[in-house]
């Protein structure tokens, strides 16, 4: 039996939509459907990338495709961080970035050349307290002591950090500020030589980050004279925190790590990427691993953007104050 003209036609362009329908899955892949390069701009074994690792794991569970660490180590992780911000923004390349090449590199390095507009925030992972340390021949237990002996002997201390513009040197120069005394810091080239240093009486002082100096804390070979967060660190409740000493009640530094993708991600990448962050963050299998790192989980409703202005506009004011310059 023939059909009439008109409706061979309309079965036709019926048909012919089905088939779009059925191959359209194949021809416009939903995000993602390849692996995931995650750029830890720090080489291995640090906490940037034991914390890019945790991450890595859980993402790879929630997103359904590998995700791959690489480490691309130099320029206090400003190589790793370029290298993203250069990335297309598709998803597929993303930074597991720590402060101090997110918002501090560019306050101090006027050869950085990526900015903080060419990011798009996903969310903040973990952040952990550094802690200001002495050496048992420093002779003192606490903040206080440690205040009085500096304000006694001024310009006759010093104390150690990882280097130039990090974290742990901005840490040292709030310190000074808010206590009104004067130290003269001393940049190593990372934690092992300024821990030799200290562990062997070289120098009196040093800013760690908690989960370096934790171990030698408990053993007795640092003594802890506070933590750097407004308020103790849950990690480490016995440890008090420097801000409780009134005349540096309003000490808040610490080190912390957020999830980055390049400028102009598209908002449905970018929404993926918060949800799998989101679930990551309840995950207590994954908030296990962060405090045995001493890191702190946040909560999931933290405004990334937010927070990131306001941190930047802390370290720009130490930046000012203490005339850092790499």
């Amino acid at each position: 039996m023939r059909l009439p003209r008109a409706f061979s036609s309309s079965l036709a362009v019926a048909l012919c939509g089905l088939a779009w329908a059925a191959a359209g899955p194949a021809n416009a892949q939903t995000y993602p459907h390849k692996p995931i390069t995650l750029v830890v701009a720090y080489p291995p074994g640090g906490s940037t990338d034991l914390t890019g690792r945790a991450l890595g794991v859980e993402l790879s569970h929630r997103l359904g495709v590998p995700v791959i660490i690489d480490n691309v180590g130099g320029a206090g992780g400003a190589i790793g961080a370029q290298k993203v911000a250069n990335a297309a923004p598709d998803g597929y390349t993303l930074l597991v970035g720590a402060s101090n090449e997110v918002a501090i590199n560019k306050l101090v390095n006027g050869n950085v050349k990526y900015e903080p507009k060419d990011f798009t925030p996903i969310g903040l992972i973990a952040s952990q307290p550094l802690v200001l340390v002495a050496a048992p021949s420093a002779g003192v237990k606490n903040s206080g002591e440690f205040l009085a002996l500096l304000k006694k002997n001024p310009g006759k201390y010093s104390y150690g950090s990882s280097g130039v513009g990090t974290s742990l040197h901005l840490a040292g120069e709030m310190l000074k500020q808010q206590g009104g005394i004067f130290m003269t810091h001393v940049p190593y080239r990372g934690v092992a030589p300024l821990t030799n240093d200290l562990l062997g009486g070289n120098i009196d002082f040093g800013v760690f980050v908690l989960s370096s100096a934790l171990p030698y804390i408990r053993s007795g070979k640092m003594v802890a004279l506070g933590t750097t967060e407004a308020k103790r660190s849950a990690i480490t409740p016995d440890l008090s925190a420097l801000s409780e000493n009134p005349s540096l009640k309003n000490l808040d530094i610490g080190v912390w790590f957020a999830l980055m993708g390049p400028a102009k991600l598209p908002e449905s990448v970018s929404a993926r990427l918060k949800k799998a962050l989101s679930e990551t963050l309840q995950s207590p299998d994954f908030r296990k691993k962060m405090e045995a790192a001493s890191s702190v989980v946040p909560t999931s409703d933290l405004d990334i953007d937010k927070f990131l202005v306001s941190e930047t506009a802390k370290y720009k004011a130490i930046v000012k104050f203490a005339n850092i310059k790499e």
